[in-house]
């Protein structure tokens, strides 16, 4: 697949442009936002990837004449799934960035971020996103099954930090199943891997995604029951957390932030 262009004006907050290597996901996460974007058909998604395997020559041309801001890698893909290992896009990519030396803000979900370390810690202006919804690999599996492992996230955040590279979490969207007694032992596993930013955010059902939720979590019972029961029946129950949250990060000297 060729681009016409790398760059596009981003909305997301921090956030001047959006650069994104890749046109669909393999991670196939069951509450992905991206197909209501791309509108692309939910069914398919995860099954192909489309790269564009000129945007790193496109971006160099752009980077010379664009007006210097936060480039986020990427909005609505992620630039370190497993066909990353193949095209080295994101790679490159974030060379002519450095080149430029325009701020960077990577979001991923996958331990791969950590190849590029030697290029990522030599950015005057760069930060790592890491995602995680939930500490509970066995319901990772079930929602996001081609994504790294939480614990495997949760080192490539400790290597990133102790490289010198500034770090977040992204908790969101947080799992229904997370309980307000587990809130202080997930924020101090985040700090103990280097992240002193915490942002979060709900499981937002933009349009068929409870529908392929459901159809995932149809063999365990009970783990449904614990998503229907938080998301449609106890409406306090994202803001008791919310609220459990920031407290707890005040508590531990983590910022906390709420997404969109």
């Amino acid at each position: 697949m060729l681009c016409k262009t790398a760059l596009s004006a981003s909305t997301l907050p921090g956030l001047t442009y959006s650069l994104n290597p890749y046109r669909g996901c393999q991670h196939n996460c069951a509450y992905c936002y991206a197909p209501n974007v791309l509108r692309l058909p939910r069914e398919y998604w995860g099954d192909s990837v489309e790269a564009k395997t000129n945007i790193p020559l496109v971006l160099s041309k752009e980077l010379k004449t664009k007006k210097p801001g936060v480039i986020g890698i990427s909005t609505v893909t992620d630039p370190y799934q497993p066909v990353e290992q193949t095209y080295h896009l994101t790679r490159t990519c974030l060379e002519h960035l450095l080149h430029h030396d325009f701020p960077a803000h990577i979001q991923t979900k996958s331990a791969l971020v950590s190849r590029d370390i030697d290029l990522i810690s030599q950015f005057s202006d760069a930060q790592v996103m890491m995602s995680i919804g939930t500490l509970n690999d066995y319901e990772r599996r079930l929602l996001e099954p081609s994504t790294s492992p939480i614990q495997d996230r949760l080192e490539v955040l400790r290597k990133l930090a102790d490289a010198g590279v500034k770090t977040a979490v992204f908790f969101g969207p947080v799992y229904p199943t997370i309980t307000n007694e587990e809130i202080p032992s997930i924020l101090e596993k985040f700090k103990d891997s280097g992240a002193s930013e915490i942002w979060i955010d709900r499981l937002n059902l933009k349009p068929g995604i409870w529908e392929n939720i459901s159809k995932k979590l149809h063999e365990h019972h009970e783990i449904y029951q614990v998503f229907s029961k938080n998301i449609f029946e106890k409406k306090d129950y994202y803001p008791q957390l919310r609220q459990n949250l920031h407290e707890e990060g005040k508590k531990r000297g983590l910022k906390i932030i709420d997404a969109f």
